[in-house]
Formats: structure tokens, sequence, C-alpha cells
């Protein structure tokens, strides 16, 4: 079973929290509990989001900071003392309020991730974490184990060993420096793809993919990107609103700050 607990005072653009859960569900599997917390306003510009992934939302009293942030925590040690227990628990927010939860829960055998935007992301709390993914178009995930870089440096003298003792026969043998280029040549073409991939995207393809923005209407900005991932004209680590920002003049996106609204500019008459 897996939680996956939302701090939406901190964790609070619909992008990321779509993001999230298509790349937990990747990863990870199937969610059973899936809770956002936080003030009714910021619940309020998630309601779509919240209603998409069936998100039950946790209303916060209008009091000063951190109540949200022992509100999760409270309900994260109870579902820790339930039976069966979650084998995971996936703490959305970057705050280093949630460190003594997240070794609360670890000392039970639960592992914890934390998804959040990397500015979000409080530096001394990462290494709590069994992981670490970042969402908002700069998605890394960081495990908490150190190990691979003393293997990563292994096969690399091996290398180097190699290469010394094949180095008498290259003074005699020519056929390397074809080995080389045919190297190059293969590199060129799958940088060149992907640029063709990227370009792909165009305004007529997009409204193709979601004909209820042909209106003129505005429509809710998660539904829209739910869409555009299904017609793979999103890819899985790219946001909506960067997608749209690149066409300013035929679609405007709502509110600025933390967009949660998409419609298309209809062409004068």
């Amino acid at each position: 079973m897996i939680a996956f607990l939302i701090d939406a005072d901190n964790f609070s653009s619909p992008a990321w929290i779509d993001e999230a859960f298509q790349t937990l569900e990747r990863t990870e599997g199937s969610i059973s509990i899936r809770r956002a917390y936080g003030s009714a306003e910021n619940l309020k510009g998630l309601a779509d989001t919240l209603r998409i992934w069936a998100v039950r939302p946790f209303v916060n009293l209008p009091l000063p900071k951190n109540t949200t942030d022992i509100s999760l925590a409270v309900d994260a040690m109870e579902l820790a003392c339930m039976a069966p227990r979650p084998k995971l628990v996936v703490v959305g927010s970057g705050d280093l309020d949630f460190v003594p939860l997240v070794v609360r829960l670890r000392e039970r055998g639960i592992k914890v991730v934390c998804v959040t935007e990397r500015s979000k992301m409080a530096q001394d709390a990462v290494p709590a974490y069994d992981q670490v993914i970042y969402v908002g178009g700069d998605q890394v995930d960081r495990p908490k184990a150190v190990e691979p870089k003393p293997m990563a440096t292994a096969p690399v003298r091996a290398v180097t060993k190699k290469a010394a003792t094949k180095s008498p026969v290259v003074k005699t043998a020519s056929p390397k420096p074809a080995a080389a280029k045919k190297a190059v040549a293969k590199k060129v073409p799958a940088k060149k793809t992907t640029g063709a991939a990227s370009d792909a995207v165009t305004v007529p393809r997009i409204l193709a993919a979601v004909p209820n923005l042909k209106a003129g209407q505005w429509q809710p900005l998660g539904d829209v990107a739910k869409v555009l991932h299904d017609e793979k004209l999103l890819a899985k680590s790219a946001t909506s609103t960067k997608l749209f920002k690149k066409f300013p003049h035929h679609f405007e996106l709502m509110p600025a700050g933390k967009p949660n609204q998409v419609r298309f500019i209809l062409p004068p008459q």
C-alpha cells in the first residue's frame, strides 16, 4: 500500500501534482491513499487537479504557519500504526519541518520518498529521505545510497589499461580513425531526432487533440495537460505551462503566478 500526502501550502502547482502522480505510478505502482492538506484558498486553486486524481482534500484551520505540516504529520503517524501499514509514504513537500516525521516512519520500516519542485527543497532534508523526486521540468531522482560512485571508477581504470596495451599496435594499424568517425556519425542523428520531436508540437495539433479549446473558453489546465500527455504531445518530464508559453499569441494562462486555466485566443474576425 502506497500513501501520497500533499502539503498544498508548499506543493501548490497543478502541473507539479500531475507530474508527481504520473512519475509515482510509473515507478512505484498504484497509489491507494491520496490526501492534500492546506488552506481553503490553496485547495480551491487545486480543485480540478485533485478531482482528476481522486485526492481527498483536508482543509486546515486558518491559523499561523506550520499547522498544515502538523496536520499532515499526525495523519502520517496514524497510517504508520494501521494494520496493514503502508510500505511507502510519499511526502509532497520540500519543507525541513518534515524531517522528524521521516525519521520516525523510517524507524517503523516504512520507505519515505519526497516529491517537490527543486526551488522548494530544503537541502538539509535531502539525506533524511530514501529518495527525492524533483518535478517542474527538471526531474531528477536522488536515491539515498551513494555506493555507485566507486563502481563507476573501476571500469574506467580497466579501459585505460587496455588502451595502454594496444598502443604499440596502433602504430602499424590505421583502421582506428575510421572507427572514431563511425562513432561520431552515430551520435549526430540522435541529437537531430530529438530536436525534430520537440518541434513537432504545433498549435493545430494541440487544438486537434483538445477540441474544447477551439471555442476560446477557459479550460482546466490539468484536464488539458492530461490529454496532451495521453496524445504524446507533451513529454512525461515536461509541463503544460512551458508548452503554452511557447505560443503567447495563441494561448493565455490564468492566473499569472500559478496558472490553472488555459484558453485559446481566437483570431480577430
